[in-house]
């Protein structure tokens, strides 16, 4: 990979950019507007790491002109040592410049809707479950991402057995598209009278919200039906059947959403959820056949995989795929996940890279 040469690349297209926002008449078009600003956003750390480089590479160069000269002993060696840091700084920041380089999944800056279920475990699966959606609702505070409830079925020690959320934000799908796959909890459940440590799980599945136009539905296809909501919801639960349940019966995919005090709004977030179910069936394919060319361990495709340990007496959360082992389980467990999310993201990219390097 010619970094020097990309990175000039993106340096013009900076400046064209920079241009283009600078004339009036671009504030007339909102939405090219916002494409542009979007588009800028996403170059300036890139131009920031590419000026830097050039700044060292000029340093190193004026350098190694005092050492060829070498008229006065101690400067030369100053200039030694000061091209031993700078050496350094430059393989670090090629290394990090390489990553950012990787072509970004188009994917990642969409929403995201979550389904989070109890497996295996029972009641205690169900509280796990009810754990997740906590972390995932104070990991999205954190990030500033809007939270929005489309479907739960709570379980009667507490918990969830299931539970549905859409998240809005800057790269939603980007960070959590990692956390699809079985989590497995080792704690003594607040069910157990023996002290004894019981293994139960929950799984993730993580789907890029999609609007018409990326998946086309013959309503012809659709059985809509409509029931009562149960469960919490407010005073609209168990007075009309505002609920929605939509069955693809060509796949067999069924959505339903209770959340809202209206079937209209109901069926328009179950309709967002079938859209995502049947995108995802694609990039799941997708997924498999780029994993089996790469052989990922971050990215397999299989969400039916054991990604992460949450073991509570130790303290432990070992997340499987990148042998990731931190010991503030805590600290996790109120949403502070970004360690975790940052450290997958990094091996997904070399993955990437060594790809691109092999190409």
């Amino acid at each position: 990979m010619d970094i020097e040469a990309k990175l000039k690349q993106i340096k013009s297209r900076f400046e064209e950019v920079t241009t283009a926002m600078s004339d009036p008449a671009v504030f007339d078009d909102p939405a090219k507007y916002t494409e542009l600003t979007k588009e800028h956003g996403s170059l300036k750390e890139l131009v920031d790491d590419y000026d830097n480089w050039m700044d060292l590479k000029s340093r190193k160069e004026g350098n190694d002109e005092l050492i060829s000269m070498d008229e006065d002993a101690e400067i030369t060696e100053m200039a030694k040592e000061e091209n031993k840091e700078i050496k350094d700084e430059l393989i670090k920041l090629e290394e990090a410049i390489k990553i950012k380089l990787v072509p970004k999944d188009p994917e990642d800056s969409k929403n995201a809707i979550v389904e989070v279920r109890a497996g295996t475990g029972g009641d205690e699966a169900a509280i796990f479950a009810g754990d997740l959606f906590e972390m995932y609702r104070k990991y999205a505070d954190s990030q500033g991402w809007n939270m929005s409830l489309m479907s739960l079925a709570e379980s009667e020690k507490g918990g969830y057995k299931e539970i549905v959320f859409s998240l809005e934000g800057d790269e939603v799908f980007g960070k959590m598209k990692y956390e699809s796959g079985v989590h497995r909890v080792q704690r003594v459940p607040a069910t157990e009278s023996q002290g004894r440590v019981h293994t139960s799980a929950a799984t993730v599945a993580v789907l890029p919200e999609v609007e018409d136009v990326d998946v086309h539905i013959n309503t012809a296809d659709l059985r809509i039906d409509t029931f009562r909501a149960s469960g919490a919801g407010g005073q609209h639960v168990n007075k009309t059947d505002s609920a929605i349940r939509i069955t693809h019966e060509p796949t067999g995919i069924v959505v339903e959403c209770q959340e809202e005090r209206s079937q209209h709004q109901n069926k328009e977030k179950a309709m967002t959820m079938l859209r995502s179910k049947m995108y995802d069936i694609e990039l799941e394919k997708k997924e498999k056949e780029r994993a089996a060319d790469r052989k990922s361990q971050v990215s397999t495709g299989d969400r039916s995989a054991k990604i992460r340990t949450y073991n509570f007496p130790q303290g432990r959360f070992t997340d499987h795929r990148i042998n990731l082992t931190l010991y503030n389980l805590d600290n996790i467990m109120k949403g502070d996940l970004e360690e975790a999310i940052e450290a997958l993201r990094v091996q997904d990219n070399l993955e990437k890279l060594n790809e691109l390097s092999e190409s």
